[in-house]
């Protein structure tokens, strides 16, 4: 595995070695000591999956103290637009918004620190997406900042006419009026 830095502090990308041949390819999706290796110390203990179909935007979501999560994102299937929203007040990257581009075909994996607003839009007709979570899921301290911020400028990168949210998410409030403690 390598990884790449993304000019935000602890926001990586990681990109799978990859073996590949006639019969299809073969690669370690995760192994916590080569992660570890890499700096990456979240002990993961859930996994959580879903499947959209385009245009269908999930986010931007994030968990409160006690209970903040770091998240291990991959796809595997289909091509999203990933996004993480730094919410850390300490950091100069704080408020700025991180667009990358994860795939079946790329397999590059994004690992979201903690502090972070995630979300993802999907770009091909269906996807489906696999991310693991060091903090189990709390409802009571989740919270999130709505896409369509005009601060954060999302509504550039898609169409956000042909953007798909939850109702839940069309009401998340906007970067300046979200509630987060970490």
């Amino acid at each position: 595995m390598t990884l790449t830095q993304t000019g935000f502090k602890d926001l990586v990308i990681i990109e799978p070695n990859v073996l590949g041949d006639s019969r299809g390819y073969f690669m370690e999706a995760y192994n916590a000591n080569t992660l570890l290796s890499l700096g990456i110390t979240a002990n993961f203990v859930q996994d959580n999956q879903s499947k959209s179909g385009k245009g269908v935007f999930r986010g931007l979501h994030y968990q409160n103290a006690p209970r903040v999560q770091s998240k291990l994102i991959r796809v595997l299937s289909g091509v999203i637009l990933d996004v993480a929203l730094d919410l850390r007040r300490s950091e100069p990257t704080f408020g700025k918004v991180f667009t990358f581009e994860l795939s079946d075909e790329n397999k590059k994996q994004l690992f979201v620190p903690k502090g972070f607003a995630h979300g993802f839009v999907v770009l091909s007709e269906m996807a489906e997406i696999l991310y693991k979570c060091d903090e189990f899921y709390h409802p009571e301290l989740e919270g999130g900042v709505n896409f369509f911020d005009p601060e954060l400028g999302l509504s550039a990168l898609v169409n956000g006419s042909h953007t798909i949210l939850s109702e839940k998410d069309k009401k998340l409030p906007s970067l300046a009026n979200a509630v987060f403690n970490f």
